[in-house]
């Protein structure tokens, strides 16, 4: 009994590393590499492929319509037996749709290949989130979700070291190819390594009772959905342009690449400052201090186009936007542990929204302004505008009775 006891208290969290990282790899591939390597590519295409501003803000906006499409399908999925079969679905698509980008310069195809690209992301960041967030509820570990959501700075390093690193002697559609061959490297730790949802047995939850949730006001969930696709906004046209605006720069040209090496590097470790925040003040009032300081971030493009404050301002911006997303599913999970992935993906379907219009608007103010500074004016008004419905969303938790 004694060796039966020391040997699952030895695997056991093997097992979670294995999960844990399975979730990783996941979003490396379905966003760091499938979604988030278009924007260091973004000025290589504009230069070799002829890429126009327009036509690079609408192929976001076709991105996240995808993303918000796979989050509908989530949404609409109970049965976590297919939510596994969707996520897998999804990290084949993340490859394939990466690769095919080599294959043409017309405009049309790349569209779908983004909206492909697109719905696959939401299978990396809200599938898989579910999935682990559900496992590790299952077997009584700690629900935080901020070591999974690590791989989204992680994924930012890869595709901006990537493409840093191919752009001198790779022509652009070389250089997605290249992408293709290592997100496969990432595909196979997160297709192997996360399990597929144990049926719960009578006998189990009997053993493990979980108590009850608080079930939130309609309202607490209307003003967290709201602030959300505030969030999503502010998140989008950064994480879009963030490298073609600081290359317009004098002292940054030719240098976005590993601008956005940066940002992942301050996304990476900056979920578990938010969940440490988060536990001492609460996920509210944390959200509310993101919101606030990726404000700051974006604004500052606006204000001056000196490179150190610039840099700055793109650190913020990456340790921000993931504590944003950690928290925001994190939060809304727990109100749901039976199922909640598909309480996230549909609180997220106003992110996805958010990120639909948002960068079309960029790029339309672009063209007609030459700068991309009207947009980024627009959009840090949005963000304040979720910090004042976060502040309402702090007001309604004081009328949810403690449990």
């Amino acid at each position: 009994m004694n060796a039966l006891a020391a040997a699952m208290t030895k695997t056991e969290p093997d097992e979670r590393h294995r999960v844990v990282l399975a979730g990783i790899c996941a979003l490396i591939l379905t966003v760091g590499l499938a979604r988030f390597a278009y924007t260091p590519m973004l000025p290589v295409m504009r230069d070799q492929a002829g890429l126009s501003p327009l036509a690079g803000g609408w192929l976001a906006s076709v991105n996240y319509a995808g993303y918000l499409s796979g989050a509908l399908l989530a949404a609409s999925i109970s049965d976590l037996g297919r939510k596994f079969m969707l996520y897998r679905l999804g990290l084949v698509i993340a490859v394939l749709s990466t690769g095919a980008m080599a294959l043409t310069d017309n405009v049309l195809v790349w569209a779908g290949l983004r909206f492909a690209a697109g719905f696959s992301s939401a299978a990396g960041l809200l599938l898989a989130s579910g999935l682990v967030l559900n496992w590790l509820m299952r077997q009584g570990y700690r629900p935080e979700l901020g070591l999974h959501f690590m791989g989204l700075g992680l994924g930012i390093v890869v595709s901006g070291v990537a493409v840093a690193t191919m752009v001198d002697w790779l022509t652009w559609d070389e250089q997605w190819m290249g992408l293709c061959v290592l997100g496969a490297v990432f595909f196979l730790p997160a297709w192997c390594y996360l399990p597929a949802p144990a049926v719960v047995q009578a006998t189990d939850a009997a053993a493990r009772p979980a108590p009850a949730p608080i079930a939130p006001s309609r309202r607490w969930l209307w003003l967290l959905t709201a602030a959300y696709f505030c969030a999503g906004f502010g998140y989008v046209v950064s994480a879009t342009f963030i490298v073609a605006i600081l290359e317009k720069g004098p002292l940054l040209a030719g240098k976005g690449s590993w601008i956005w090496v940066i940002v992942g590097l301050a996304a990476a470790p900056s979920s578990f400052a938010w969940d440490r925040l988060a536990r001492s003040m609460g996920h509210s009032r944390a959200l509310m201090l993101a919101y606030g300081l990726q404000t700051i971030s974006i604004i500052v493009p606006v204000l001056t186009d000196g490179a150190v404050p610039n840099v700055l301002g793109a650190i913020l911006f990456g340790a921000t936007f993931v504590g944003i997303v950690s928290l925001t599913l994190t939060l809304i999970g727990r109100h749901f542990p039976a199922n909640p992935a598909k309480a996230m993906a549909r609180m997220t379907l106003s992110y996805g929204a958010a990120q639909i219009c948002a960068p079309a608007m960029a790029g339309c103010i672009a063209t007609a302004t030459g700068s991309y500074d009207a947009a980024l004016v627009v959009t840090a008004v949005v963000m304040l505008g979720g910090m004042v419905l976060l502040r309402a969303l702090t007001i309604e938790e004081k009328r949810i009775p403690a449990h």
